[in-house]
């Protein structure tokens, strides 16, 4: 006899059990159909058994059950993935993992109450999270951030470890998408020196987000640690910036253009360009004063030219003007342009401004 046929007699044998029958008997019928390799009706059944059972917890006081309710958080939105899998190889449109995330949002109204459940809210949200980053709607992700952080029911403090490194990593690559280096920062830090040091896949994970978000603000990372957590990706665009070279950072996006547009951090690391050139006319002008130190700060923009156009960088005086304006503008460098000489006349004072923690485009 099969196990759903003995779970269904057991069940109905036990009256004691009888109250759990809606929890028990889909859950079987679960497991046998994923024995079976029918994933959708696995799912379809596993629901139904964690919509019983949300509605048992959400009767009871204490939170003495919520081990268990992580397991159904977490097994509801990885059934979902493999039966999404399924309904795609069979030409159906997947819609599982959809279904999956307003389950789970109803479990995170039961959690996000007063008492001991509470606490529970936060893994729900990172489950919630996965889903909404794995379809692609991460928009969704806001009303979720806004309960956890200006609901005066949640102390962050209060939750386990675990789901605050999780839930950092997840909003610090919100603020990276948002392009909110300051917040992503702050972020993606926090997760990165909270995070267990054995877990070596998390932590580059995390990397991953905050090397751009570094970067962007004027912090460049060794390359021992890209090397150290395979981020080697990152090793000729730290190297450009460190050079001034712009052809080097235009092949280094182009070579892992695939990678870095998954990731969502391509449009972070293109913006690296204006630091190049700060670093390239900063090269100039080092070149000038020790030829000669009263002409230093004087830049012809026919020398900027040259330059770029030893990097194989085509571009003709007006294009670099134009380039060396922004530069000013954006205070990567002090100064102004005289437009009749050609010249980009520099501060004799600090004409190279560090970027003190904030973002070029900020």
């Amino acid at each position: 006899m099969c196990l759903k046929q003995d779970a269904s007699r057991v069940i109905r044998q036990a009256d004691r059990y009888s109250q759990y029958a809606d929890i028990l008997l889909p859950l079987f019928r679960a497991l046998q159909s994923y024995r079976l390799k029918n994933l959708v009706e696995s799912y379809q059944a596993f629901e139904k058994s964690a919509n019983a059972f949300t509605q048992e917890f959400r009767n009871w006081e204490s939170a003495w059950a919520l081990e268990a309710l992580y397991v159904i958080a977490y097994e509801t939105r990885i059934l979902a993935e493999r039966a999404d899998s399924e309904l795609a190889s069979n030409g159906k449109t997947p819609e599982k993992l959809k279904g999956a995330g307003s389950f789970l949002m109803k479990v995170f109204g039961v959690l996000a109450g007063k008492g001991s459940k509470r606490v529970g809210a936060l893994y729900v949200t990172c489950q919630l999270f996965k889903i909404y980053f794995k379809l692609g709607t991460v928009h969704l992700c806001k009303s979720v951030t806004r309960s956890i952080e200006t609901a005066r029911i949640f102390d962050f403090e209060e939750f386990p470890l675990r789901d605050k490194v999780t839930y950092m990593y997840y909003t610090g690559r919100l603020e990276v998408y948002n392009e909110n280096f300051s917040a992503a920062d702050h972020k993606l830090s926090y997760a990165l020196s909270h995070c267990n040091p054995r877990k070596e896949r998390n932590i580059r994970m995390i990397l991953k987000y905050l090397i751009p978000v570094k970067l962007s603000i004027g912090i460049l990372p060794k390359t021992l640690l890209l090397e150290k957590y395979n981020l080697t990706e990152y090793n000729n665009i730290v190297l450009a910036l460190r050079r001034g070279d712009l052809r080097l950072l235009q092949r280094a996006l182009h070579e892992h253009e695939d990678q870095f547009l998954r990731s969502g951090v391509y449009l972070v690391l293109e913006k690296l360009e204006l630091q190049v050139y700060q670093r390239l006319l900063k090269k100039i002008y080092i070149i000038q004063k020790q030829k000669d130190q009263n002409k230093a700060h004087q830049i012809k923009l026919d020398l900027i030219v040259r330059a770029l156009k030893w990097l194989e960088i085509d571009m003709d005086v007006d294009e670099v003007e134009c380039i060396m304006s922004i530069l000013i503008y954006k205070n990567l460098v002090k100064g102004y342009f005289a437009h009749k000489s050609k010249v980009v006349v520099l501060s004799k004072q600090d004409p190279f401004p560090r970027l003190t923690g904030k973002a070029v485009n900020s």
